[in-house]
């Protein structure tokens, strides 16, 4: 019994964070840096890859408002992400956020599923701006290497992608040399990016016509699959297939939390950079898409190269290579931040002992983590050489949309958290009480803050219901009626849940607004995109998560607890 206790006390502690002990990193990190971080790292291939492949594929004209709905979806997310900025400026993004709040246990899984989210952002972006460069030579390079050195294994790449191996490497060596060095070449590349998208809406207005978005069904030509024609020529329901696919386009955002320790007055500057980054891709985004789909008709895209297919159909060769160019610059920026990204997630993780230590090792002259950021770019480098991009992409969203999930939790957590001790009333002497808070106290008390976090594992687990029978079910009366039970009941929930006492007391630079709804909202969105992912998706993701946890309970657990000892140690001589 003293051992099964000991174990979930390991699991379920926290950490304690004290915002003004000075980093180990350079504060080096200013609003307009944070800024281009966010957007370089977010406006890859969402630019120039999804919203052709989108507009294609699944909502034509419509594509237009698939990406105001993931815009939609990406905010709630990362106004949970601002608040837990502005509460924890440190390194370590959503793990910190968790470990804080929820426990260790979940903190690493988070970490741990980062990792995930950022070394295949890295490989796929490098995968990807490999196959642009080698299509803008005719695929000579490609053609090259697999006639001298094929791969002829079934979840590998057809052969080894060497120019994206020798990308990424550069890069991890521009990371490596400091932070102020790999910030200057990604605001430079972001900088080029927003002119080329300049350029492009520039273009495209003036060889925009409109009727593109009204084509008549009888005018599609009927070997293409077009659906209806139209401004939403596959339906309500292919909106909304645009929009699951749209949301990884705004993947990348949270890059920005995870330089707490290396920003500037890191309170004000990481949530403002945050909401700045998502407004500003929501409006290139939109504007792209309207310019793509009314400068060529939606089934005339190419889901691979959009723009420069389209600028050379309408004859505009200077354009389309002046795109191309420019294609590349954006990739290295969303390649760059990716790579920022992921060093930092390990070396906070390291740092507290979760995993190896000997990553979290500061380089005293560069200012960075030098071990962690050559061990990460030389996996991700790896990875792009030998897997193909579609086998990277596969599992480029569960672990960012589980993140997201987290976060959200942990806000609804924090804002009904208890901050002074109290005696815990029985929850069974008074439940209607506590639920309602009839003739009780407006301040947070133990059992309303454990009654708030009750409703939200409710409302989390119902939104796996509802998921699953919107999603998997069909809808005849018996499963409307029970669509209609589970949803009555998780608006039920969240109204318990504002009717809790919150502290009113708690000044930070940044809060979530419509707290519960906002957050509920957003877990909900998430726990709803992760149920579109394929089987094969999730397996992949059980057998890394067990990878994972493996190191945690063979290492990590013991070697957090013995830190963990030291510090108290060490507070207690002094």
């Amino acid at each position: 019994m003293n051992s099964c206790s000991s174990t979930w006390n390991a699991l379920t502690r926290k950490k304690l964070v004290n915002t003004s002990d000075e980093t180990k990193l350079a504060r080096v990190l200013n609003l307009f840096d944070l800024t281009a971080l966010g957007v370089g790292s977010t406006l890859g291939l969402g630019v120039y890859v999804l919203a052709g492949s989108v507009a294609h594929e699944q909502a034509g004209p419509a594509v237009v408002i698939s990406f105001l709905l993931a815009a939609i979806a990406s905010a709630f997310a990362g106004l949970c992400y601002a608040e837990f900025a502005a509460r924890v400026p440190k390194a370590g993004s959503a793990y910190i956020y968790s470990y804080v709040t929820v426990g260790e246990f979940v903190a690493f899984t988070i970490g741990w599923n980062l990792i995930l989210e950022y070394v295949i952002g890295a490989s796929s972006v490098a995968r990807g701006l490999s196959g642009y460069i080698d299509a803008l030579t005719g695929n000579k390079m490609g053609n090259y290497w697999l006639g001298v050195i094929p791969m002829k294994v079934n979840f590998l790449a057809e052969y080894p992608d060497i120019l994206s191996f020798t990308i990424v490497t550069i890069l991890t060596i521009i990371l490596a040399v400091g932070v102020k060095e790999s910030s200057f070449v990604q605001s430079a590349f972001t900088v080029i990016n927003m002119l080329t998208i300049f350029v492009v809406i520039i273009a495209g207005s003036i060889k925009a016509q409109p009727s593109y978005w009204f084509i008549a069904k009888e005018d599609l030509p009927n070997e293409m699959e077009a659906g209806d024609g139209g401004f939403m020529p596959f339906g309500f329901s292919g909106i909304l297939a645009g929009a699951a696919k749209c949301f990884y386009g705004f993947v990348g955002f949270d890059c920005v939390a995870t330089a707490g320790e290396e920003a500037k007055n890191a309170k004000r500057n990481i949530p403002l950079a945050m909401i700045l980054t998502l407004l500003i891709c929501v409006a290139v985004y939109i504007a792209i898409s309207t310019i793509l789909t009314m400068v060529w008709p939606y089934y005339l895209q190419n889901p691979e190269a959009p723009f420069p297919h389209v600028f050379e159909q309408i004859g505009w060769y200077e354009i389309k290579w002046t795109v191309s160019i420019g294609a590349v610059f954006a990739l290295c920026t969303s390649l760059l931040g990716a790579m920022y990204s992921l060093p930092r997630v390990l070396y906070a993780m390291s740092s507290d002992g979760v995993l190896f230590r000997f990553m979290s090792r500061v380089n005293q002259k560069t200012k960075t983590p030098v071990m962690a950021t050559l061990i990460s770019g030389m996996f991700s480098a790896l990875m792009a050489a030998v897997f193909s991009l579609h086998q990277l992409v596969d599992m480029l969203s569960i672990g960012t949309l589980l993140a997201y999930t987290i976060v959200s939790i942990c806000v609804l957590v924090l804002r009904y958290e208890c901050i002074e001790a109290d005696e815990v009333t029985r929850f069974s002497d008074s439940t209607w009480k506590n639920i309602f808070r009839w003739h009780a106290s407006r301040k947070p008390t133990t059992s309303s803050s454990n009654l708030t976090k009750i409703l939200v594992v409710i409302f989390s687990m119902l939104s796996i219901v509802l998921g699953c029978l919107v999603s998997y079910v069909d809808f005849t009366v018996a499963n409307i009626v029970a669509i209609s039970i589970v949803g009555v009941t998780m608006i039920a929930a969240v109204f318990l849940i504002f009717y809790q006492p919150v502290d009113k007391k708690l000044t930070i630079s940044f809060k979530v607004p419509f707290v519960p709804f906002l957050p509920c909202f957003s877990i909900f969105c998430n726990i709803f995109l992760m149920l579109q992912l394929d089987g094969a998706t999730w397996i992949r993701f059980g057998v890394w998560l067990f990878i994972g946890y493996f190191i945690y309970f063979v290492y990590g657990i013991r070697t957090a607890s013995s830190i963990r000892k030291s510090s108290r140690e060490i507070i207690y001589k002094n």
